[in-house]
């Protein structure tokens, strides 16, 4: 169960060093669900390299510690209520630095199999995980046009992977996925760069959050044939306290808001099995995409095909 489940949350990527800033110039970038774990890391290093801050979180407390931060601003920010982002929005306005960037962090996360899932959970699920960033970057995109800025959204190694009792987060972070590449192909010609973010298994509250949904699950699934592999996956929900600190994550949302070249996506995991089950499942899908119809390339225009894509990136 502990493999399955690495196969499902979990991007090898060694993140480059953090663009640096103009001389001179202080770059504002908004940040939601900055209360804790890669959103609270992402806050502390771009207000570390020089950046202002508006640190979006929804609880009173996790404000006021975020704004003790030198170069941050904490601000009320639930992403699933419109009254928060407009508000949000007006506060940057007022505060007369612009926006440069936004980096959609908020989400949280639930488990269970697909037939017992309620629709209540689904349906929170992607209220903020998909509906929150639309609703974030929709609001500020004057704002981001004006200043010809950057949109960083975090997405999850599970954007690319899905599997047992992880499918209803990994069907919200393959929304965010297409929801990052329209973005970016839309405001592109504004001058608004949009880029992904892919971690794997990072320090992060979200197992603790998640614990209550993942009891509830497992209480469904009491007498049935999910019940034992939903124990296994309760026992790794709680393992989220074990894992790396998301330094390199951070560094990642650097150099995607600062750097002249922002990549498209940035895979960012801490060990080398995360990668390979990610590289690997994108390969499997290309070869059965493929595969059995009257326009399948042979192996020679797939090497060549895929030449050219690394000479892209190059």
């Amino acid at each position: 169960m502990r493999r399955a489940f690495v196969l499902l949350i979990l991007v090898a990527f060694t993140s480059p060093a953090p663009a640096q800033q103009p001389q001179g110039t202080q770059r504002t970038i908004l940040v939601t669900g900055a209360s804790s774990g890669i959103g609270r890391r992402i806050t502390e290093t771009l207000a570390s390299e020089g950046a202002f801050v508006y640190a979006g979180a929804r609880r009173a407390e996790d404000i006021a510690a975020l704004s003790k931060i030198p170069n941050v601003q904490g601000v009320r920010l639930d992403v699933t209520v419109p009254a928060d982002i407009a508000a949000a929005v007006e506060t940057v306005r007022k505060g007369g630095r612009g926006l440069d960037g936004v980096v959609n962090n908020a989400g949280v996360a639930v488990v269970g199999p697909l037939i017992e899932m309620e629709d209540e959970e689904l349906t929170s699920l992607f209220e903020v995980n998909t509906y929150g960033p639309y609703r974030v970057v929709r609001a500020f995109a004057p704002m981001l046009i004006a200043s010809k800025g950057r949109v960083v959204t975090i997405s999850s190694i599970s954007g690319v992977l899905s599997g047992p009792f992880l499918g209803a987060y990994s069907m919200s972070k393959h929304a965010v996925e297409a929801f990052g590449d329209a973005l970016g192909a839309e405001m592109v010609r504004l001058g608004v760069r949009s880029s992904l973010v892919e971690p794997g298994n990072y320090r992060s509250d979200i197992g603790r959050n998640t614990m209550t949904q993942v009891e509830a699950a497992l209480k469904r699934a009491t007498g049935g044939p999910f019940e034992q592999p939903m124990r296994g996956m309760q026992a790794a929900m709680g393992r989220y306290d074990s894992y790396p600190e998301p330094d390199d994550v951070a560094k990642a949302v650097s150099h995607a808001l600062f750097d002249p070249n922002p990549r498209v996506r940035y895979m960012v995991v801490p060990e080398a099995r995360q990668a390979e089950v990610t590289i690997r499942k994108a390969i499997d899908e290309v070869v059965q995409l493929n595969a059995g119809h009257r326009f399948s390339y042979d192996r020679e225009t797939l090497v060549k095909m895929l030449d050219s894509s690394l000479a892209k990136v190059k």
